[in-house]
């Protein structure tokens, strides 16, 4: 008998395996070699070198020990029962917790003969441990995906450098303590990963939540949030530290809410910008970061997704040499991408464009660009006031937000200025009523406005994986098809499958929908005559503006978005 064999006698499994004529004598001694004489890895060494198939071994293991035999690529485990075992532990018995019930904790592990791993373990977390076998292959699977180490993640990295200052270390001692712990190796990683793999994605917004007993990161990917990672509890603290070194702000300052912002460089020509937030909550800080990156902003009118009627409205009135448009919609609608392709579409150097933002979101050459600061006093209205005192041609302003920065701004309509700015209403012709709510004076609305412009954005089809399927004419003519937009549909509409592309979700990238108001003598004629909302709505349609949904339904038909999508975005009109 070899030495090797002599060594494998205290080696049940390979016992059993011989014994039971799985391999042979001079297999074990192969696999004990492969395994330099470890015993708990030989069934690990038997499969790597092909000498039995690793569900055979399992299949055997299970009948030998009467335990249950699992595959754990087709489950998926909680982390609260992953953090009951260590990485060091879990690596060094090959094992993984995959459940709790009670008192008892279930751990998958390829040689459920080790009972030295089962008592570590007992003692270790003081549950009782029930063991169920799987193969070797499954648990190092396994163990590289719920203990992840952040240093495998580097090369996701490639390509980026950060270009932030560090704040000075505070002299007090748990402020000192948090930013020391932001500083820490893994911490950096995971945060670098989190920012690089939501640009990646293609995220708006990235999302870092503190529970009670949980913490996540979100991302906003065209519009809709998904839960992308749960990082460990015990990281909460140094995540929003580090965020709060690279922001630039205040880590001992808990109790506040703080805003700041992170700059990231890809390569040699993109940069990429992170608006950061921090507002204290039950738990902890959360944590939002809005992406600013100049290489998606599309400032190409032509491919928004103005109809052509709606888009010659549009042209015409911001080329107009004086008067106001508002561009309307709730937060996150693309506003501000409206009007940074208006701006585009008028910087020209026989033009002096002065801009009042809060925030500036993107840096546009030849635009003078201001941003507010309410703590000195700089707002809206206090840059306007200095505006016209700097010879402008068009004057573009964030939002209108009180009667004070709405008065001003009509006043620049009247003395000869374009006025461009923000609203934030329902749809187009809500925004007249609107601005009489704030106490504009009637004559002032009609005499100024040109033009309004509702938006809102729909999640477009992914290309990839878009399909014809069929619908109930009844489905159409409940969102508002005509008889002749159902004869032209023919009973299908576009959809998704679902794809690698689209992330399963049947859906990439977004359009706008948008509703524009030409103010005519007609509209002006019915606001002098106190037309509420809904009947300048009706006006207007009659006049031929295109509500939201009527562009939505022109989307749907075009195979561009789905049904779902335009009754979620948009409203029935009445």
């Amino acid at each position: 008998m070899s030495d090797e064999r002599r060594r494998g006698r205290g080696n049940n499994v390979g016992d059993m395996l011989v014994g039971s004529g799985v391999i042979s004598e001079d297999d074990l001694a192969q696999a004990q070699r492969a395994s330099g004489g470890d015993g708990t890895k030989i069934t690990g060494a038997l499969a790597k070198l092909g000498l039995v198939e690793e569900t055979k071994l399992v299949e055997f293991l299970s009948r030998q020990y009467g335990v249950p035999s699992i595959n754990l690529d087709d489950m998926s485990v909680n982390p609260e029962v992953i953090d009951l075992i260590p990485k060091d532990v879990a690596s060094k018995h090959g094992v993984i917790p995959i459940d709790r019930h009670g008192s008892t904790l279930v751990v998958a592990m390829s040689d459920p003969s080790n009972i030295y791993a089962l008592d570590d373990i007992k003692f270790l977390t003081g549950f009782n441990v029930e063991p169920v076998v799987t193969s070797d292959t499954s648990i190092q699977t396994a163990l590289d995906s719920y203990y992840a180490d952040l240093e495998d993640e580097l090369d996701l990295l490639e390509g980026f450098d950060e270009d932030v200052e560090m704040v000075m270390e505070e002299d007090d001692f748990d402020a000192a303590a948090a930013e020391a712990e932001g500083r820490e190796a893994p911490v950096v990683r995971l945060v670098n990963l989190i920012l690089v793999d939501a640009i990646r994605r293609g995220a708006s917004d990235i999302h870092v939540e503190p529970y009670e007993k949980d913490f996540r990161v979100r991302y906003r990917i065209d519009g809709v949030l998904y839960e992308i990672m749960r990082p460990p509890m015990r990281m909460k603290n140094a995540i929003v530290s580090r965020l709060k070194i690279m922001s630039e702000l205040d880590i001992a300052e808990r109790r506040l809410p703080q805003d700041g912002r992170i700059k990231l460089v890809l390569g040699r020509n993109r940069e990429v910008d992170f608006r950061v937030s921090v507002l204290p909550t039950l738990f902890g800080e959360k944590t939002v970061l809005r992406l600013l990156d100049k290489s998606n902003l599309q400032l190409d009118m032509t491919k928004l997704g103005f109809e052509r009627a709606q888009l010659d409205d549009f042209h015409h009135n911001i080329h107009q040499p004086f008067g106001m448009v508002l561009v309307t919609g709730p937060t996150g609608s693309g506003k501000t991408t409206t009007l940074y392709s208006s701006l585009q579409e008028l910087n020209k150097a026989t033009e002096n464009i002065s801009t009042a933002e809060d925030p500036v979101e993107f840096n546009l050459m030849g635009i003078n660009q201001c941003q507010m600061n309410d703590g000195i006093g700089l707002n809206f209205s206090a840059a306007l006031r200095s505006f016209l005192r700097q010879d402008p041609d068009i004057i573009m302003v964030g939002e209108i937000r009180d009667f004070e920065t709405a008065e001003i701004a009509i006043k620049a309509a009247l003395t000869g200025h374009l006025v461009l700015s923000t609203l934030h209403t329902n749809d187009a012709p809500s925004t007249i009523n609107r601005l009489l709510n704030m106490g504009v004076e009637p004559f002032l609305v009609t005499a100024s406005l040109n033009c309004i412009v509702a938006q809102r954005l729909a999640r477009r089809i992914c290309a990839e994986c878009k399909d014809k399927v069929p619908v109930e004419e009844d489905v159409l003519t409940d969102l508002g098809f005509t008889k002749e937009q159902i004869s032209e549909a023919g009973g299908q509409v576009t959809e998704g499958k679902g794809c690698k592309t689209c992330n399963d979700t049947g859906y990439k990238g977004r359009v706008a929908l948008y509703e524009v108001l030409d103010v005519k003598d007609e509209i002006k004629e019915a606001v002098l005559q106190g037309y509420s909302a809904m009947e300048l709505k009706r006006e207007a349609m009659r006049l031929g503006m295109q509500t939201l949904r009527m562009s939505g339904i022109n989307k749907i038909l075009e195979g561009t978005t789905t049904v779902e999508e335009i009754l979620r975005t948009t409203r029935a009109d009445k």
